[in-house]
């Protein structure tokens, strides 16, 4: 019945639409032979556009779990310290990109660099149509920079895998069945004080159907970690089905996937100029620092809309 009821809605703001645009055909008729009437016409049509651009959005993030909190993980490539520290500025950027939204954002698991950075981390974003935006940030993210970590201040290019699943509660229709699972405890090595270190509260999760593996560390209880390594579990396992529906799509319409979103999406260069590129949409700024602070929504919208029109 709610799902009835969004569906109501959303048909009921096109029809409102529709009928604003007979009505503005009505006075355009009108306004040829009252000039008058040419100021109240081009506040309609303004109107009518915004309204437009507002229901294409609606389109565009309304997949069956885009208006709810998304999980996002980062994983630094091969390259070390370097690679680590550009895992570690990935994750200063989603985490601005969420505060500026209002969304709330929960470190679940990380695992700290050796010299610097980070070489994995899972957060949760609760926030409306979290999991929508960040969706169009999953792949690899490339930087070309003068590495700090370079005694010879030599040009580095560093790459960074963003996975973002939807955050599906227990009544999401992603049976995991207890026979299919192995859940391991062990010493948490995140923050938490002396709890943490002299009990076994930390928890990994290995799929044994499919190999995925999942664990969470931060959270107070071995209870919470299993709640939340769950969590991650479900939305992983509804990706690799949404995976294999988007592949039979792209084979109908005869175009080449990379199922497993492992390509390069978007290239961040510090030096030996300043740009921002996303290779998906062609959208680019000079402005890295501000993309860098979260600035990331013309880029997301701009996959959006190219998503929206692929479909």
């Amino acid at each position: 019945m709610q799902e009835l009821s969004t569906l109501r809605t959303q048909v009921d703001e096109w029809d409102m639409l529709r009928q604003r645009v007979v009505d503005a055909l009505d006075l355009l008729e009108m306004a040829a032979h009252d000039p008058d009437l040419i100021t109240e016409l081009d506040t309609e049509a303004a109107a009518i556009e915004q309204g437009f651009e507002e229901r294409e959005w609606a389109l565009a993030l309304s997949g069956p779990y885009d208006a709810g909190a998304g999980i996002f993980s980062i994983h630094a490539g091969a390259g070390g310290t370097e690679a680590q520290d550009w895992a570690a500025m990935l994750l200063r950027m989603y985490l601005r990109w969420a505060e500026r939204r209002g969304f709330k954002t929960h470190i679940t698991d990380m695992t700290e660099g050796e010299e610097a950075g980070i070489k994995s981390v899972t957060v949760e974003v609760d926030g409306p149509y979290a999991y929508g935006y960040l969706r169009s940030e999953r792949g690899t993210h490339r930087l070309v920079r003068l590495s700090p970590f370079d005694s010879a201040n030599r040009r580095h290019t560093s790459f960074a895998k963003v996975e973002v699943l939807p955050a599906l509660d227990e009544d999401i229709d992603i049976v995991i069945d207890p026979k299919d699972i192995e859940i391991e405890v062990y010493l948490s090595s995140g923050a938490g004080g002396q709890n943490v270190q002299k009990n076994q509260t930390a928890v990994r999760i290995r799929h044994l159907e499919t190999g995925i593996i999942v664990t969470s560390q931060n959270e107070r209880s071995q209870t919470q970690n299993r709640e939340m390594a769950l969590k991650v579990l479900r939305g992983r396992l509804y990706e690799i089905e949404q995976n294999k529906i988007d592949a039979e799509k792209a084979a109908l319409k005869g175009q080449v996937v990379d199922a497993n979103f492992g390509s390069q999406i978007r290239s961040y260069v510090l030096h030996p100029y300043q740009m921002v590129k996303d290779l998906r949409t062609d959208v680019e700024t000079g402005n890295t620092q501000a993309v860098l602070d979260g600035d990331l929504d013309a880029f997301m919208q701009a996959w959006l809309k190219q998503n929206l029109s692929d479909d």
